[in-house]
């Protein structure tokens, strides 16, 4: 078997790409960087030429020729190679007859437990905790908070202000937690957004509500910085979905830094690279919630790595999926029920792409080049 082709799909936010083989099988993959798809395509684009002829089988042997080919890196080319690597994992599962868990050493839980990985953003506590009662209600047993400062800057900058600023997260939190009950976990999604003293505040205070999770208090790029907080807070910290290779989850682990890892398979190098950093965070006791703010392609290749893993803590389902929003995407929807997604039994990775997709979901890239700022004018990360 072969490779003759390789096609690019867009819809929505996303960037999917079909594999073809001399044998009629199609591997379907989907890029990681929704910000930058225009590149992603064209780093995919330039991949394919030496793509096609080759044994799709292959798939080590390709995930590193391009990883090393050239001596430019980053997100534009993880991404690329994260898609090609997803779409020949499908390949081969088909090829196989089975679904790519079983060649990634078999299943090792029959679902997986997801939390919504909800967009609420409101000051309005009463609306808060409503939102979150549904989502119970929809048989979720776990949610992300956002806790990375106000929307928009007000009263003066005061919203964003230390002491403030701690209170009002704190204060969300608490209402929450009042209207689900204790059996219902929390992911608490800082989004990069804390400086360092407010993390090891907010970290501190907000124990007594039992936070399953503090994602990204501050920005990853100083791996010492993480290790600071973590080693100074009750609450389990995750980080990762920025990064774009194992060696970054490597040093990450090496200093105790996080107690979760979030690889994004469609952006560290495919489910190649993924199977690999969750094995190195197993050799260090941490647990594994898959980034996945992508769409049903992402979700499907995240449920074949999750049903293989032993140190699998939650996955991660999209906000933009819920109420069956991107079910018309695919030609038979995951499917969710009490607090999980079943894991997908067809051969490859369980997901077939609409013919009509792009039709369905006409394509429009998200983010900008527009940076947030704060009350004094100041840029603040995304």
């Amino acid at each position: 078997m072969k490779i003759t082709d390789v096609k690019l799909i867009y819809a929505k936010h996303y960037l999917f790409c079909h594999v073809y083989t001399d044998a009629g099988i199609i591997g379907l993959g989907e890029a990681g960087n929704w910000g930058y798809l225009d590149a992603t395509a064209a780093a995919i684009q330039k991949f394919s030429s030496y793509l096609i002829g080759k044994d799709p089988f292959r798939i080590e042997d390709l995930n590193q020729n391009f990883y090393r080919s050239v001596y430019f890196r980053g997100s534009v080319i993880m991404s690329a190679i994260s898609a090609i690597d997803i779409a020949l994992w499908d390949i081969k599962g088909k090829a196989l007859g089975v679904p790519v868990y079983e060649l990634l050493g078999g299943k090792t839980r029959e679902k997986i437990r997801v939390y919504a990985s909800v967009m609420k953003k409101t000051n309005d506590l009463k609306v808060l905790a409503d939102e979150y009662k549904a989502l119970q209600d929809m048989g979720f047993n776990a949610a992300k908070i956002f806790v990375n400062g106000p929307q928009a800057s007000a009263n003066n900058g005061m919203d964003e202000f230390y002491s403030g600023r701690i209170e009002d997260e704190l204060e969300k939190v608490r209402v929450i937690r009042e209207a689900v009950g204790p059996h219902f976990d929390f992911v608490l999604e800082a989004h990069r957004g804390m400086t360092k003293p407010e993390a090891v505040a907010f970290g501190t205070e907000v124990a007594k509500y039992r936070p399953m999770v503090l994602e990204d208090p501050m920005t990853p790029d100083n791996i010492n910085s993480m290790a600071e907080i973590a080693r100074k807070i009750p609450v389990p910290i995750a980080t990762g979905e920025r990064f774009t290779n194992l060696r970054e989850f490597e040093m990450l682990l090496r200093l105790d830094a996080a107690q979760y890892i979030r690889p994004d398979v469609c952006a560290v190098g495919g489910i190649t690279t993924a199977k690999k950093i969750c094995a190195v965070a197993e050799a260090s006791d941490v647990l594994v919630i898959p980034h996945n703010p992508l769409g049903p392609v992402s979700t499907a290749a995240c449920l074949q790595i999750c049903a293989s893993i032993p140190n699998l803590g939650i996955q991660e389902l999209p906000g933009f999926c819920l109420n069956g929003a991107e079910d018309a995407m695919v030609k038979e929807p995951l499917h969710f029920k009490d607090g999980c997604l079943m894991i997908p039994e067809a051969p490859g990775i369980g997901v077939e792409l609409a013919d009509n997709v792009s039709e369905l979901y006409p394509p429009k890239e998200r983010g900008s080049n527009a940076a947030f700022r704060a009350f004094d004018g100041s840029v603040k990360d995304w």
